[in-house]
């Protein structure tokens, strides 16, 4: 041990030398003193070696890094070098040339070149050194920069890099010099740095808590070096004044406004202000009054506490939304929708205009919106009551029918004694002489209802079953002839088994009725009496609903036509005000269809409930026109033609829609455009369409007038039995055992006959041997019976029936002989019979 501490070690050793090569410095006293061993140097010579390798390697990676920068000095210092050597030889030549000039010209142009050349590269160096100076000058203000950003300076700062962009826009260098895009890499990096500053202190100043719903303004603080006043200096600076200001303004609604101005919540709170701080704390009612303090509170404080250069910015930013809501939430709910409350709205008026004065005061403009809704009175209240009757239809249609109710629809006629036969041929009951008058059911083609469907026009349904939505406005009307045989048919058919005089009691001289007057009988004229025919259908809730509303409207119009309206606020729109039915009723006839067609057998509600409401509105109108209690100008007023007429021609399409409809659907159950006797199966098409044809008369007996009724179940009998006889007429040849099938297949769509019998049709007890009207609705139905007799008849009895019987009221000469030459063989007594036919084409004279 005492060897090992005279003697140092081999790493002390090496360390030693290491450190003296490396920085110069000798090792302790105690370690250069002890003796060295050779076997120690190995290892001291090895450490050397590491450290040199080290030593070449971080040599080599510094050369690495700085190879460009080297490069470059080496290049530029080279480039002066020899600029200094050429710069010497040409000074030594000029000294040479001035001590002994040439006599050549040669000579005194090369000393002129080189004399230009000093001057240009003494040019040259000034520039560098001015731009030296300039590099000099803006690194020196970007220091000045951090320090004002490190202080919080900002205005300072913001001074500071303008001059610096200043100073760097006059130096005489090229933008893309390596120097000049350094310093302007660091001016934007410190206008990042100081932005950042910005912000914080723009937060501290002002701040926005959406979650607690308080706003907080202060014009400067203690601990911040920058006033309010200067953020806005600084937000110019930075060219965002509208920007953060739109920011600040979307944050104050969503904190404090939005909570406040939400109407639809069940509690709203107050807004209350503690020294600097806006904040929304408490309770409050929904009323305006309340509203407009609070929106008086914060429009003050905004305006007390900003610049006046942050609050021109609210009328452009924050009050059209603030107004916006104002009129179309609060104001707009406040309108009321009649004349019931119209002190209230008065009030709401005064304190609408007191709102805008006080805006004007603290200096805001663009109160249009407002302004125009508080001189807007009589408008603003039309529209109100526009909006909400066209919602209660809406809303009525949107609820359903309702339980349908039966209405009944009564009708005064003078009438002779043939025309009371003729009405009970049709199969008008017969009433007794207590309570019901004359009769309790109206079978009178020629009126009303029948009339109607006669002239309704052809309406092309739409894939939903809707009418078009144009005709539901009114457009179209054109009339279509549909119905117009069934007078015609009518006409030709009589009943037989009873006189119709007994049945509606004429020659009863006892009858003490008081609902029918017999008529003085004279010598040039028939006897005549009173008749009132009576009739029942179902319509829906809806049209009493729509009734209602035009009542109030039309009250509400003539209120306001008196004297004690005559300084009303909404006097004005008396006029406006009765023309809201008419819009009630466009948008009945144009949503309608909508809501009716899902319904089962929807359609004929729809014509029922339109046509009993265009008959109330007109009388309505009537009785109007009549009135005591309001003024003449209210009684011109009113003017319900166009609607009634409007409402009559849409209940007509409505009916016409769903008739057309279901002839389409019974139309595709008889093969549609195929001919539906060359079918497979045709006599399960036959009993589907015979089945839907009673589904259908079952779904709209309840609904439908009977006299409609008849009609309509009429129509679709007719289309059955029309298409039967256009396909037995197509075809090219009728074999006697096809024959039987179509007469069978007739067959059975005559049992259709059942549904119009007499008994039927007055709802009583069936008689034995009835004869069925179907005939009288179905204007194709005999031509049905005679085909089918044709088909069934041999030669002599087709003779017969064409001379003898009624065949040429229902089929022409042509149609007969197309008959004969499918059935028939060609043979002499065929060829006689179409002789016979040919030369007496109208055997009865027609």
């Amino acid at each position: 041990m005492a060897t090992d501490t005279q003697e140092p070690t081999a790493a002390q050793l090496a360390q030693a030398l290491v450190e003296f090569s490396l920085h110069g410095s000798f090792p302790e006293e105690n370690v250069s003193s002890l003796q060295v061993k050779p076997d120690a140097l190995p290892e001291a010579i090895k450490a050397l070696a590491d450290a040199k390798a080290k030593l070449q390697a971080e040599i080599h990676a510094i050369n690495e890094e700085t190879a460009d920068d080297v490069r470059a000095w080496q290049t530029n210092a080279q480039s002066v070098q020899d600029d200094m050597i050429r710069s010497k030889a040409l000074a030594n030549e000029i000294i040479k040339t001035s001590e002994a000039p040439a006599v050549s010209g040669k000579d005194t142009h090369d000393a002129e070149a080189k004399a230009e050349f000093l001057v240009r590269e003494l040019n040259y160096n000034a520039q560098v050194q001015e731009a030296l100076r300039g590099i000099r000058t803006v690194n020196r203000t970007l220091d000045e920069v951090e320090k004002a950003r490190d202080e919080r300076r900002i205005l300072d700062a913001l001074h500071l890099l303008e001059r610096s962009w200043k100073e760097l826009d006059a130096i005489p260098v090229n933008k893309s010099c390596r120097a000049i895009k350094l310093l302007d890499i660091r001016a934007f990096e410190l206008k990042s740095d100081v932005h950042e500053v910005f912000d914080h202190v723009w937060s501290t100043l002002i701040n926005v808590d959406v979650e607690k719903h308080t706003v907080s303004i202060s014009s400067s603080r203690e601990d911040e070096p920058m006033s309010l006043s200067d953020a806005v200096i600084g937000l110019q600076a930075y060219k965002e004044v509208d920007r953060r200001m739109a920011q600040f303004w979307a944050n104050i609604n969503a904190a404090v406004l939005i909570p406040r101005m939400d109407i639809e919540k069940e509690t709203l709170p107050s807004i209350q202000i503690q020294d600097n701080t806006l904040e929304v704390e408490g309770s409050t009612d929904k009323s305006v009054e309340s509203l407009f303090a609070d929106l008086e509170k914060v429009f003050t404080f905004l305006v007390q506490r900003l610049p006046p250069d942050l609050v021109e910015t609210i009328s452009s930013t924050l009050l059209p939304g603030v107004i916006h809501r104002v009129t179309s939430v609060w104001l707009d709910s406040a309108v009321p929708s009649s004349l019931g409350d119209m002190s209230r709205f008065q009030q709401v008026i005064a304190l609408a205009k007191s709102f805008c004065a006080t805006l004007r005061k603290l200096g805001f403009t663009n109160l249009g919106d407002l302004q125009e809704w508080t001189e807007s009175a009589p408008r603003v209240w039309l529209s109100k009551c526009r909006e909400a009757a066209l919602d209660a239809v809406r809303a009525k249609l949107s609820k359903g029918f309702g339980d349908p109710t039966r209405v009944e629809k009564i009708e005064k006629q003078m009438v002779s004694k043939s025309e009371g036969q003729q009405i009970a041929a049709n199969g008008a009951a017969a009433v007794e002489d207590d309570e019901r008058g004359w009769g309790d059911a109206w079978g009178i083609e020629e009126d009303e209802a029948p009339k109607e469907a006669e002239k309704k026009p052809s309406v092309k349904p739409t894939d939903d079953g809707d009418e078009d939505v144009v005709d539901a406005w009114g457009w179209g009307d054109d009339a279509a002839g549909e119905e117009q045989l069934i007078e015609e048919t009518r006409k030709k058919t009589q009943v037989e088994d009873e006189d119709p005089a007994d049945a509606w009691g004429w020659g009863d001289d006892t009858n003490n009725d008081e609902s029918t007057t017999k008529a003085k009988p004279t010598n040039s004229e028939p006897e005549t009496r009173e008749l009132i025919l009576k009739e029942t259908y179902s319509i829906s809730s809806m049209p009493q609903s729509v009734l209602d509303l035009i009542a109030v409207i039309v009250e509400d119009g003539a209120a306001l036509t008196h004297d004690s309206y005559a300084n009303s606020p909404v006097a004005a729109a008396a006029a406006g005000l009765f023309s809201v039915p008419t819009l009630a009723l466009a948008l009945f006839r144009a949503i309608a269809p909508h809501y009716y067609a899902p319904k089962e057998g929807g359609n004929m509600f729809l014509y029922n409930d339109a046509t009993w409401l265009s008959e109330q509105l007109a009388n309505f109108a009537s009785t109007w026109k009549t009135r005591q209690d309001i003024s003449t100008r209210a009684q011109n007023m009113l003017r319900l033609d166009n609607d009634v007429k409007a409402l009559q021609g849409f209940a007509n399409r409505a009916y016409t829609n769903e008739l057309s409809l279901k002839k389409m659907m019974l139309r595709d159950r008889l093969g549609g455009e195929q001919n539906l006797l060359q079918l497979d199966e045709t006599e399960s098409y036959v009993a589907s369409a015979v089945s839907m044809v009673r589904s259908i008369a079952l779904e709209w007996e309840p609904i439908l007038a009977r006299s409609v009724w008849q009609q309509a179940v009429g129509s679709l009998v007719d289309a059955l039995a029309s298409k039967i006889i256009s396909d037995v007429m197509d075809l090219p040849s009728i074999g006697q055992e096809e024959a039987y099938n179509i007469a069978k297949h007739i067959s059975s769509v005559e049992e259709l006959d059942d549904m119009f019998l007499p008994s039927k049709l007055q709802g009583t007890k069936s008689k034995q041997g009835e004869i069925p009207l179907t005939s009288q609705f179905a204007s194709s139905w005999l031509r049905l019976k005679y085909l089918s007799e044709v088909l069934q008849s041999n030669l002599r009895d087709v003779r017969y029936l064409w001379m003898e019987g009624e065949l040429s009221l229902y089929f022409s000469a042509e149609e007969v002989l197309d008959l004969i030459n499918a059935s028939f063989e060609d043979n002499i007594r065929t060829r006689e019979v179409v002789r016979e036919i040919k030369g007496n084409p109208h055997p009865r004279g027609e």
